[in-house]
């Protein structure tokens, strides 16, 4: 059937799956090694530039019938301090809560929390149309004080989110370097003694901390959803919606920044943590929202090709990460093509040049088994050497269940295909899980 390119056909397929664990192994090195070669220049960069370092924080959380977690999320924020005891104020978007949100906040008695209610038809347009209005409310209120822009930094913590201790005072050493306008934290999961907590937070923990410190080497970091900061200044330069209505808001607003020359860092030193979705419908649904979103991102594809703000190594890699989703879904479609030929042709007695036998059907196999599997025992012996906060047998268990986990995001990444060809756009909300309540602790009490 393949003729005389048979065998190079096969190649290909064998090389296009083994780039998978060699480029794990890379990013393996760089998670590894990359924070001590860092942080000196960082420092001397920061020095370099002057002093940028924030004195007013905003933690904006989103939420739209979050009363489980709210509470929770608004204590945690409200016990945050800065450089100099700083303190943060925090504003709760209510985009239309329809549940005992309002409740919850109501209850809680704290002259920094600001809450911000939308009704309809206003509301639930949208994580990108709570947080705009956040950020209006805010340029105006730091216009009305007569407060440099500059000195104005905003956080973004989802309605489940809750900052590290530390993390107000990492942003800042980050943002002291006057030539930065954006900071991403790393992100963990609570709960994962989950099966698909714990490998969600192997996926967060080690390989999306791994990329975003590649990103960070290439000036290319991607802005999340959750434990954003970013200065009012920068915003300030993308209008008065900076957060669109894309499915990924957060990822594109992080590539309007990079095309306007403005300067985005990483850090793992701190970090906010989330509800991992341990249920596989939602799981898949959330998914497929971000992967939609991801092709709705494609429309900066001539700007950023055609942009002097951005180096040939740094396209590189925002172009692999916009479009690696979908050539691993072409590939995959490939490679399932390609068994379900030679099966069929094995049981017909009409064998294709590739896979002339069950015994090279099975090696086969075995090559394709091998390389799924690789990544993943690699990145849980990489989380237990470098974060130290999960056992081994945990780590290794959610290892063998990442096969399954890929293979959900392929699903998703179809799915998306469909809604995006179909012109279906509707906004799928995350639910949450309910918590035991955070200790009102001394310091909040202090802090008020």
């Amino acid at each position: 059937m393949f003729g005389a390119h048979g065998g190079l056909i096969l190649v290909a397929g064998y090389a296009l799956m083994l780039s998978w664990p060699i480029s794990t192994v890379a990013l393996v090195t760089i998670a590894v090694r990359y924070v001590a070669s860092r942080r000196h220049d960082l420092v001397a960069r920061s020095l370099a530039h002057g002093d940028g370092t924030p004195e007013h924080f905003w933690i904006i959380v989103p939420a739209l019938n979050e009363e489980v977690v709210v509470g929770n999320t608004v204590r945690a924020a409200l016990a945050l301090s800065g450089p100099g005891n700083t303190l943060a104020r925090v504003l709760v978007v209510d985009d239309g809560s329809d549940d005992g949100t309002p409740d919850v906040l109501a209850a809680i008695d704290h002259p920094r929390l600001h809450v911000m209610r939308r009704e309809l038809p206003d509301a639930r347009k949208g994580k990108g149309e709570a947080l705009n209005a956040a950020y209006r409310y805010i340029a105006e209120q730091t216009a009305r004080d007569g407060v440099s822009p500059d000195k104005v930094v905003l956080g973004i913590i989802d309605g489940d989110g809750q900052g590290s201790h530390n993390i107000l005072l990492e942003v800042s050493r980050m943002l002291r370097d006057t030539a930065i306008g954006a900071v991403q934290v790393q992100v963990r999961i609570r709960n994962r003694n989950r099966l698909l907590g714990a490998v969600q937070d192997l996926e967060f923990g080690t390989i999306v901390n791994a990329c975003q410190s590649l990103r960070d080497r290439l000036d290319t970091v991607g802005l999340g959803g959750n434990g954003q900061f970013t200065r009012l200044s920068a915003l300030l330069t993308l209008g008065d919606a900076p957060w669109s209505a894309c499915l990924v808001e957060d990822l594109e607003l992080g590539l309007r920044m990079h095309l306007s020359g403005v300067g985005i860092r990483y850090t793992a030193r701190a970090a906010v943590t989330q509800q991992a979705v341990v249920d596989v419908r939602r799981l898949t649904r959330q998914r497929t929202r971000w992967a939609q979103g991801n092709l709705q991102c494609a429309r900066y594809l001539r700007q950023l090709v055609a942009s002097k703000r951005i180096g040939l190594t740094s396209l590189g890699e925002v172009l692999h990460y916009l479009f690696s989703p979908w050539i691993n879904a072409l590939v995959t479609v490939f490679l399932a093509g390609l068994v379900l030929v030679a099966t069929t042709g094995l049981i017909l007695g009409r064998p294709i040049s590739l896979i002339s036998s069950w015994t090279e059907l099975g090696m086969s196999g075995g090559v394709w088994l091998g390389v799924t599997w690789f990544p993943g025992f690699v990145w849980a012996l990489v989380h237990r050497y470098r974060l130290r906060d999960e056992t081994l047998p945990r780590l290794l268990v959610a290892a063998l269940a990442y096969p399954a986990f890929l293979l959900l995001g392929l699903v998703a990444t179809y799915r998306a295909i469909g809604r995006q060809a179909t012109g279906r756009q509707a906004w799928a909300k995350t639910e949450r899980l309910a918590e035991e309540p955070l200790p009102t602790t001394t310091a909040l009490a202090l802090a008020a």
